[in-house]
Protein backbone atom coordinates (compact mmCIF):
# COMPACT_ATOMS: atom_id res chain seq x y z
CA UNK A 1 0.00 0.00 0.00
CA UNK A 2 2.56 2.40 0.44
CA UNK A 3 4.69 1.38 -2.11
CA UNK A 4 1.44 2.84 -4.11
CA UNK A 5 1.52 5.32 -2.53
CA UNK A 6 4.88 6.55 -3.10
CA UNK A 7 4.83 5.73 -7.04
CA UNK A 8 1.87 8.06 -7.28
CA UNK A 9 3.43 10.85 -5.33
CA UNK A 10 4.18 12.33 -8.73
CA UNK A 11 0.50 12.81 -9.33
CA UNK A 12 -0.29 10.75 -12.04
CA UNK A 13 -3.52 10.39 -12.55
CA UNK A 14 -4.43 6.38 -11.17
CA UNK A 15 -6.40 5.34 -14.02
CA UNK A 16 -7.68 1.55 -14.33
CA UNK A 17 -9.97 2.12 -17.87
CA UNK A 18 -9.17 4.66 -20.56
CA UNK A 19 -11.73 7.01 -21.95
CA UNK A 20 -12.06 4.73 -24.85
CA UNK A 21 -13.21 1.87 -22.32
CA UNK A 22 -9.90 -0.40 -22.73
CA UNK A 23 -8.37 -1.34 -19.15
CA UNK A 24 -5.02 0.04 -18.59
CA UNK A 25 -1.69 -2.07 -17.50
CA UNK A 26 -2.13 -3.79 -14.22
CA UNK A 27 -0.75 -2.07 -11.29
CA UNK A 28 -1.05 -2.02 -7.69
CA UNK A 29 -4.59 -0.34 -7.88
CA UNK A 30 -5.93 -3.08 -10.01
CA UNK A 31 -5.59 -6.02 -7.32
CA UNK A 32 -7.73 -3.50 -4.84
CA UNK A 33 -11.05 -3.81 -7.71
CA UNK A 34 -10.05 -7.95 -8.54
CA UNK A 35 -13.64 -8.89 -6.88
CA UNK A 36 -15.67 -6.84 -9.65
CA UNK A 37 -17.10 -9.22 -11.52
CA UNK A 38 -18.81 -8.67 -14.54
CA UNK A 39 -22.07 -8.76 -12.71
CA UNK A 40 -20.53 -6.04 -10.60
CA UNK A 41 -20.05 -3.94 -13.13
CA UNK A 42 -23.00 -3.91 -14.64
CA UNK A 43 -24.30 -2.83 -11.35
CA UNK A 44 -21.77 0.19 -11.19
CA UNK A 45 -23.13 1.02 -14.89
CA UNK A 46 -26.45 0.95 -13.39
CA UNK A 47 -25.40 3.37 -10.60
CA UNK A 48 -24.12 5.37 -13.23
CA UNK A 49 -27.15 6.05 -14.88
CA UNK A 50 -29.78 6.05 -12.23
CA UNK A 51 -27.27 9.29 -10.61
CA UNK A 52 -27.36 10.67 -13.66
CA UNK A 53 -31.38 10.54 -14.33
CA UNK A 54 -31.75 11.67 -10.78
CA UNK A 55 -29.78 14.72 -11.41
CA UNK A 56 -31.73 15.52 -14.45
CA UNK A 57 -34.60 14.92 -13.01
CA UNK A 58 -34.30 17.19 -9.88
CA UNK A 59 -32.81 19.81 -12.74
CA UNK A 60 -35.80 19.91 -14.51
CA UNK A 61 -38.32 20.35 -11.43
CA UNK A 62 -36.01 23.06 -10.53
CA UNK A 63 -36.32 24.33 -14.05
CA UNK A 64 -40.38 23.66 -13.37
CA UNK A 65 -40.55 25.84 -10.48
CA UNK A 66 -41.31 23.11 -7.85
CA UNK A 67 -37.51 23.64 -6.38
CA UNK A 68 -35.70 26.58 -5.28
CA UNK A 69 -32.11 25.91 -6.29
CA UNK A 70 -30.38 22.58 -7.39
CA UNK A 71 -25.93 21.67 -7.62
CA UNK A 72 -25.69 19.49 -10.72
CA UNK A 73 -23.63 16.48 -10.38
CA UNK A 74 -23.28 16.14 -14.13
CA UNK A 75 -20.17 14.32 -15.18
CA UNK A 76 -19.32 13.51 -12.03
CA UNK A 77 -20.81 10.30 -11.09
CA UNK A 78 -18.30 8.30 -11.20
CA UNK A 79 -16.43 9.74 -8.57
CA UNK A 80 -19.31 10.17 -6.32
CA UNK A 81 -20.68 6.27 -7.32
CA UNK A 82 -17.22 4.78 -7.01
CA UNK A 83 -15.79 6.34 -4.17
CA UNK A 84 -19.80 5.50 -2.53
CA UNK A 85 -19.42 2.04 -3.08
CA UNK A 86 -16.27 1.68 -1.44
CA UNK A 87 -17.69 2.46 1.96
CA UNK A 88 -18.51 0.07 4.57
CA UNK A 89 -22.01 0.55 6.44
CA UNK A 90 -20.39 2.27 9.69
CA UNK A 91 -18.29 4.25 8.19
CA UNK A 92 -20.06 7.59 8.25
CA UNK A 93 -19.95 10.33 5.09
CA UNK A 94 -19.63 14.19 5.31
CA UNK A 95 -21.12 15.01 2.06
CA UNK A 96 -21.10 19.07 1.01
CA UNK A 97 -24.43 19.72 -1.02
CA UNK A 98 -23.71 18.18 -4.51
CA UNK A 99 -23.05 14.64 -3.40
CA UNK A 100 -26.34 13.20 -4.41
CA UNK A 101 -24.89 10.07 -5.81
CA UNK A 102 -23.47 9.23 -2.74
CA UNK A 103 -26.84 9.64 -0.98
CA UNK A 104 -28.33 7.56 -3.39
CA UNK A 105 -25.23 4.52 -2.77
CA UNK A 106 -26.11 5.10 0.56
CA UNK A 107 -30.00 4.22 0.32
CA UNK A 108 -31.24 7.51 0.98
CA UNK A 109 -34.89 7.89 -0.91
CA UNK A 110 -34.64 10.24 -3.63
CA UNK A 111 -37.50 12.02 -2.42
CA UNK A 112 -35.62 12.83 1.01
CA UNK A 113 -32.70 14.74 -0.96
CA UNK A 114 -35.29 17.36 -2.64
CA UNK A 115 -37.29 18.59 0.54
CA UNK A 116 -34.51 20.69 1.38
CA UNK A 117 -34.18 22.39 -2.25
CA UNK A 118 -38.11 22.63 -2.01
CA UNK A 119 -38.05 24.26 1.51
CA UNK A 120 -40.11 21.78 2.53
CA UNK A 121 -37.52 20.81 5.58
CA UNK A 122 -34.66 22.25 7.81
CA UNK A 123 -32.43 19.54 6.71
CA UNK A 124 -33.19 16.45 4.74
CA UNK A 125 -32.85 12.87 6.11
CA UNK A 126 -32.06 11.07 9.78
CA UNK A 127 -28.17 10.97 9.21
CA UNK A 128 -27.74 8.34 11.30
CA UNK A 129 -30.37 6.11 9.41
CA UNK A 130 -27.93 6.38 6.67
CA UNK A 131 -24.57 7.31 8.11
CA UNK A 132 -24.41 10.38 6.11
CA UNK A 133 -24.92 14.09 6.72
CA UNK A 134 -27.87 16.04 4.95
CA UNK A 135 -26.14 19.21 2.31
CA UNK A 136 -23.43 21.51 4.08
CA UNK A 137 -24.07 25.30 2.34
CA UNK A 138 -21.60 26.27 4.35
CA UNK A 139 -18.42 25.50 1.76
CA UNK A 140 -15.48 23.49 3.92
CA UNK A 141 -17.13 23.14 7.22
CA UNK A 142 -18.33 19.44 7.01
CA UNK A 143 -14.37 18.52 6.61
CA UNK A 144 -14.31 20.33 10.05
CA UNK A 145 -17.03 18.24 11.25
CA UNK A 146 -15.73 15.18 9.80
CA UNK A 147 -12.47 15.63 11.30
CA UNK A 148 -13.83 15.46 15.15
CA UNK A 149 -15.79 12.50 13.51
CA UNK A 150 -13.09 10.79 13.40
CA UNK A 151 -11.18 11.98 16.49
CA UNK A 152 -14.18 10.16 18.21
CA UNK A 153 -13.92 7.11 16.50
CA UNK A 154 -10.39 6.95 17.84
CA UNK A 155 -10.98 8.04 20.65
CA UNK A 156 -13.61 5.33 21.10
CA UNK A 157 -10.81 2.54 20.30
CA UNK A 158 -12.86 1.56 17.11
CA UNK A 159 -12.37 0.80 13.65
CA UNK A 160 -14.58 2.68 11.85
CA UNK A 161 -13.67 5.33 9.14
CA UNK A 162 -14.98 8.58 8.15
CA UNK A 163 -15.01 10.68 4.67
CA UNK A 164 -15.76 14.07 4.01
CA UNK A 165 -16.41 15.63 0.50
CA UNK A 166 -15.96 19.14 -1.34
CA UNK A 167 -15.05 20.42 -4.15
CA UNK A 168 -11.56 22.46 -5.54
CA UNK A 169 -13.20 25.66 -4.62
CA UNK A 170 -13.33 24.67 -0.77
CA UNK A 171 -9.70 23.78 -0.63
CA UNK A 172 -9.42 27.73 -1.01
CA UNK A 173 -11.39 28.31 2.47
CA UNK A 174 -9.54 28.05 5.75
CA UNK A 175 -11.63 25.50 6.94
CA UNK A 176 -9.99 22.80 4.74
CA UNK A 177 -6.43 23.87 6.01
CA UNK A 178 -7.10 23.61 9.22
CA UNK A 179 -9.20 20.05 9.45
CA UNK A 180 -6.03 18.69 7.14
CA UNK A 181 -3.83 20.44 9.63
CA UNK A 182 -5.82 18.56 12.56
CA UNK A 183 -6.70 15.44 11.08
CA UNK A 184 -2.31 14.88 10.37
CA UNK A 185 -1.42 16.27 13.78
CA UNK A 186 -3.99 13.38 15.97
CA UNK A 187 -4.50 11.10 13.36
CA UNK A 188 -7.43 10.80 12.40
CA UNK A 189 -9.26 8.23 10.65
CA UNK A 190 -10.37 10.66 7.92
CA UNK A 191 -10.60 10.51 4.20
CA UNK A 192 -10.86 13.75 2.64
CA UNK A 193 -12.12 13.55 -1.15
CA UNK A 194 -11.73 16.30 -3.26
CA UNK A 195 -13.99 16.52 -6.71
CA UNK A 196 -11.72 18.89 -8.62
CA UNK A 197 -14.32 19.10 -11.26
CA UNK A 198 -12.09 22.63 -12.79
CA UNK A 199 -14.77 25.51 -11.45
CA UNK A 200 -15.61 26.73 -8.67
CA UNK A 201 -18.20 28.77 -9.72
CA UNK A 202 -16.90 31.02 -12.21
CA UNK A 203 -13.45 30.50 -11.00
CA UNK A 204 -11.13 28.23 -12.53
CA UNK A 205 -8.87 25.67 -10.63
CA UNK A 206 -5.62 27.12 -12.20
CA UNK A 207 -6.50 30.37 -10.62
CA UNK A 208 -7.25 28.98 -6.96
CA UNK A 209 -3.79 27.30 -7.04
CA UNK A 210 0.03 26.40 -8.81
CA UNK A 211 0.10 23.03 -7.86
CA UNK A 212 -2.19 20.17 -7.58
CA UNK A 213 -4.91 20.16 -4.59
CA UNK A 214 -2.93 16.53 -3.76
CA UNK A 215 0.06 18.67 -2.86
CA UNK A 216 -1.56 21.35 -0.53
CA UNK A 217 -2.34 17.84 1.27
CA UNK A 218 0.86 17.06 1.54
CA UNK A 219 1.88 19.99 2.78
CA UNK A 220 0.02 19.43 6.05
CA UNK A 221 1.58 16.05 6.05
CA UNK A 222 -1.59 13.86 4.70
CA UNK A 223 -0.72 11.64 2.16
CA UNK A 224 -2.26 12.14 -1.30
CA UNK A 225 -3.30 10.25 -4.37
CA UNK A 226 -5.13 11.90 -7.80
CA UNK A 227 -6.92 9.75 -9.54
CA UNK A 228 -9.19 10.07 -12.51
CA UNK A 229 -12.34 11.06 -11.61
CA UNK A 230 -14.20 9.74 -14.27
CA UNK A 231 -13.23 6.45 -13.60
CA UNK A 232 -15.47 4.65 -11.75
CA UNK A 233 -13.06 1.39 -10.90
CA UNK A 234 -9.85 3.57 -10.51
CA UNK A 235 -11.91 6.10 -7.70
CA UNK A 236 -13.23 2.77 -6.25
CA UNK A 237 -9.63 1.13 -5.96
CA UNK A 238 -8.48 4.66 -4.22
CA UNK A 239 -11.32 5.36 -2.00
CA UNK A 240 -10.60 1.63 -0.74
CA UNK A 241 -6.87 1.71 0.01
CA UNK A 242 -7.13 5.10 1.86
CA UNK A 243 -10.45 3.67 3.99
CA UNK A 244 -7.99 0.68 4.84
CA UNK A 245 -5.38 3.07 5.77
CA UNK A 246 -7.89 4.93 8.05
CA UNK A 247 -9.36 1.74 9.72
CA UNK A 248 -6.31 0.17 10.66
CA UNK A 249 -5.17 3.30 12.23
CA UNK A 250 -2.61 5.08 9.26
CA UNK A 251 -4.30 8.59 10.22
CA UNK A 252 -5.69 11.01 6.82
CA UNK A 253 -5.85 10.81 3.21
CA UNK A 254 -6.56 13.07 0.83
CA UNK A 255 -7.83 11.83 -2.48
CA UNK A 256 -8.31 14.79 -5.53
CA UNK A 257 -10.33 13.08 -7.88
CA UNK A 258 -10.02 14.95 -11.17
CA UNK A 259 -13.33 15.27 -13.54
CA UNK A 260 -15.32 17.81 -14.59
CA UNK A 261 -18.81 19.97 -14.15
CA UNK A 262 -20.81 19.56 -17.46
CA UNK A 263 -23.07 21.67 -16.13
CA UNK A 264 -23.55 24.77 -13.91
CA UNK A 265 -22.45 25.10 -10.71
CA UNK A 266 -25.99 25.32 -9.27
CA UNK A 267 -29.26 25.91 -11.25
CA UNK A 268 -28.64 30.04 -10.70
CA UNK A 269 -25.94 29.90 -12.81
CA UNK A 270 -24.79 30.10 -16.36
CA UNK A 271 -21.43 28.38 -17.04
CA UNK A 272 -21.57 29.58 -20.96
CA UNK A 273 -20.56 33.16 -19.56
CA UNK A 274 -17.24 31.85 -18.17
CA UNK A 275 -16.30 28.79 -19.76
CA UNK A 276 -15.60 27.80 -23.60
CA UNK A 277 -18.38 25.54 -25.47
CA UNK A 278 -14.47 23.50 -27.01
CA UNK A 279 -13.54 22.64 -23.35
CA UNK A 280 -16.85 21.31 -22.51
CA UNK A 281 -16.73 19.53 -25.98
CA UNK A 282 -13.27 17.88 -24.60
CA UNK A 283 -14.75 16.53 -21.77
CA UNK A 284 -17.55 15.25 -23.08
CA UNK A 285 -15.41 12.80 -25.00
CA UNK A 286 -13.89 11.48 -21.19
CA UNK A 287 -17.77 10.93 -20.15
CA UNK A 288 -17.48 8.38 -17.01
CA UNK A 289 -21.01 6.50 -18.39
CA UNK A 290 -19.70 6.24 -22.02
CA UNK A 291 -16.32 4.80 -20.57
CA UNK A 292 -17.94 1.99 -18.45
CA UNK A 293 -20.25 1.71 -21.52
CA UNK A 294 -17.25 0.82 -24.26
CA UNK A 295 -15.71 -1.18 -21.47
CA UNK A 296 -19.15 -3.78 -21.14
CA UNK A 297 -19.31 -4.17 -24.70
CA UNK A 298 -15.39 -4.51 -25.21
CA UNK A 299 -16.00 -7.09 -23.16
CA UNK A 300 -19.07 -8.81 -23.99
CA UNK A 301 -21.05 -7.68 -21.56
CA UNK A 302 -23.28 -5.20 -22.56
CA UNK A 303 -26.85 -6.72 -24.34
CA UNK A 304 -30.25 -5.27 -24.80
CA UNK A 305 -31.22 -7.22 -21.51
CA UNK A 306 -29.04 -4.76 -19.23
CA UNK A 307 -30.03 -1.87 -20.86
CA UNK A 308 -33.65 -2.24 -20.69
CA UNK A 309 -33.31 -3.13 -17.09
CA UNK A 310 -31.53 0.05 -16.14
CA UNK A 311 -33.74 2.07 -18.34
CA UNK A 312 -36.49 -0.13 -16.21
CA UNK A 313 -34.93 1.36 -12.99
CA UNK A 314 -33.62 4.55 -13.78
CA UNK A 315 -37.64 5.51 -15.02
CA UNK A 316 -39.05 4.47 -12.06
CA UNK A 317 -36.65 6.35 -10.05
CA UNK A 318 -37.47 9.59 -11.45
CA UNK A 319 -41.09 8.86 -11.81
CA UNK A 320 -41.01 8.45 -7.95
CA UNK A 321 -38.71 11.16 -7.05
CA UNK A 322 -41.25 13.71 -9.16
CA UNK A 323 -44.13 11.74 -7.58
CA UNK A 324 -42.42 12.52 -4.31
CA UNK A 325 -41.51 15.81 -4.68
CA UNK A 326 -45.01 17.16 -5.53
CA UNK A 327 -46.41 14.41 -3.15
CA UNK A 328 -44.62 16.73 -0.18
CA UNK A 329 -46.56 18.58 2.43
CA UNK A 330 -45.43 22.03 2.54
CA UNK A 331 -44.66 23.40 6.09
CA UNK A 332 -46.43 25.95 7.61
CA UNK A 333 -45.31 29.13 9.27
CA UNK A 334 -45.49 27.50 12.83
CA UNK A 335 -43.73 24.72 12.41
CA UNK A 336 -40.47 26.50 12.58
CA UNK A 337 -40.92 26.00 16.12
CA UNK A 338 -41.19 22.22 15.55
CA UNK A 339 -37.94 19.84 16.21
CA UNK A 340 -36.01 22.76 17.89
CA UNK A 341 -35.50 20.33 20.77
CA UNK A 342 -36.35 17.13 22.01
CA UNK A 343 -38.50 17.69 24.89
CA UNK A 344 -40.82 20.35 25.34
CA UNK A 345 -39.37 23.93 26.10
CA UNK A 346 -40.77 26.88 28.19
CA UNK A 347 -39.63 29.02 25.82
CA UNK A 348 -40.63 27.46 22.72
CA UNK A 349 -44.06 27.53 23.46
CA UNK A 350 -43.76 31.05 24.68
CA UNK A 351 -42.39 32.27 21.11
CA UNK A 352 -44.75 30.02 19.59
CA UNK A 353 -47.72 31.77 21.27
CA UNK A 354 -46.14 35.26 20.49
CA UNK A 355 -45.39 34.41 16.91
CA UNK A 356 -48.78 32.94 16.78
CA UNK A 357 -50.50 35.66 18.04
CA UNK A 358 -48.52 38.46 15.91
CA UNK A 359 -49.97 35.86 12.33
CA UNK A 360 -53.39 36.19 14.04
CA UNK A 361 -52.69 40.32 13.88
CA UNK A 362 -52.29 40.16 9.81
CA UNK A 363 -55.84 38.16 9.41
CA UNK A 364 -57.65 40.84 11.35
CA UNK A 365 -56.21 43.03 9.07
CA UNK A 366 -57.48 41.73 6.01
CA UNK A 367 -60.84 40.84 7.04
Amino acid sequence: MDTAISRASDDDLIQLVTAEGTRTEPSEFTGLVEDITTDKLRDLYEDLIVVRRIDAEATALQRQGELGLWAPLLGQEAAQVGSARALHPDDFVFGSYREHGVAYCRGVDPTEMLRFWRGSTQSGWNPYEYNMTTPAIIVGSQALHATGYGLGIKFDGADGAVITYFGDGATSQGDISEAFGFAASFNAPVVFFCQNNQWAISEPVTLQTHITIAERGRGFGVPALRVDGNDVLAVLAATRMALTRAREGSGPMLIEAVTYRMGPHTTSDDPTRYRSAAVDDEWKKKDPIDRIERLLDAEGAMDDALRARVKDRADWTAAELRRGCLGTVEPTAMSVFDNVYADPHPLIAEERDAYATYLAGFEGAQS
